[in-house]
């Protein structure tokens, strides 16, 4: 199940890509920029900003979930069984469904339609999400089949999956951008919703695989920017033989995500970092020998 397909982009592996996002994803990141990315079961998401109030939604649902309470379209996702009916009535695309079955037939066939752009820039495919490891079959599958059409392969990952499940996709992906958001184990698994160990064991284990890895950091004020943080990851990263790191600053560009899918944000009076502050912290990073980068 994917929920989005973004062609022509220029982030998430070298070269021109096209980033095929996955549903599902075992972590709960409260900085998350995509929050319909986290369950594996299609979601209706609605823009108040392109509503019209027309009230078509209302009348086309079959269950009775969509209300109009206070002049507002309200959706009771209890009772919604995202049967797209209210999304295919809406004229103004207030309303979209986020997540679909699809094959790798079907998504290789979109992917091959920017061939010519992989090969003049060096890109290819990234399989995101979500977590794409949670649907460790398809992701296989989907870059063994892209593979086969020669195409360059990259997996943005959390890592956080059993080694066995991990390894198959591993054959056919020519680059790993894999995220450590903090080493203590304990503030991981209270934060993100579980423990870091088999994250670090898998890092270890892709790089004495010998494969292309760049480790990828959040920096989210008040959660993982501390010095002791950063430093005890770069220590990490340049101890297992990562030879580059990417810091990936944070921004809101997901909050109004949350209010679609009728969710609460979090992290409000959290401050978008400084480039200054942002710069000083590669430093960290490079008195460790690593090639260091902000955004990815």
């Amino acid at each position: 199940m994917i929920f989005d397909i973004q062609r022509y982009s220029i982030h998430d592996g070298p070269g021109i890509r096209t980033i095929v996002f996955l549903k599902g994803c075992p972590l709960r990141c409260p900085w998350c920029a995509n929050p319909e990315s986290q369950k594996m079961v299609p979601e209706i998401m609605y823009s108040e900003i392109k509503c019209v109030l027309c009230q078509r939604c209302v009348n086309a649902c079959p269950v009775n979930a969509i209300k109009v309470i206070n002049g507002k379209i309200h959706i009771d996702r209890e009772l919604c069984n995202v049967c797209g009916l209210c999304w295919e009535a809406c004229l103004n695309e207030a309303l979209k469904v986020a997540g679909k079955e699809v094959t790798v037939k079907e998504v290789l066939s979109i992917v091959e339609k920017d061939r010519i752009f992989y090969e003049r820039s060096g890109g290819g495919v990234t399989l995101s999400g979500g977590e794409p490891l949670m649907q460790a079959e398809f992701s296989a599958a989907l870059l063994a089949a892209c593979k086969k059409k020669g195409l360059n392969t990259a997996i943005e990952t959390s890592g956080y999956q059993k080694w066995e499940l991990f390894l198959p996709i591993l054959e056919n992906t020519d680059l790993v951008l894999l995220d450590i958001k903090m080493m203590n184990t304990d503030l991981h698994r209270k934060i993100i919703g579980v423990p870091n160990n088999l994250i670090l064991d898998n890092a270890r284990k892709i790089v004495e695989l010998g494969k292309d890895i760049i480790v990828r950091i959040p920096i989210i004020p008040g959660y993982n920017d501390s010095i002791e943080n950063l430093r005890n990851t770069a220590e990490f990263a340049a101890n297992i033989g990562i030879k580059e790191v990417h810091l990936l600053p944070y921004h809101r560009l997901g909050e109004s995500k949350y209010n679609q899918l009728g969710r609460i944000y979090n992290l409000k009076d959290v401050n978008v970092p400084s480039t200054n502050y942002i710069e000083s912290l590669t430093q960290i990073f490079i008195k460790n020998n690593l090639k260091t980068q902000v955004g990815g």
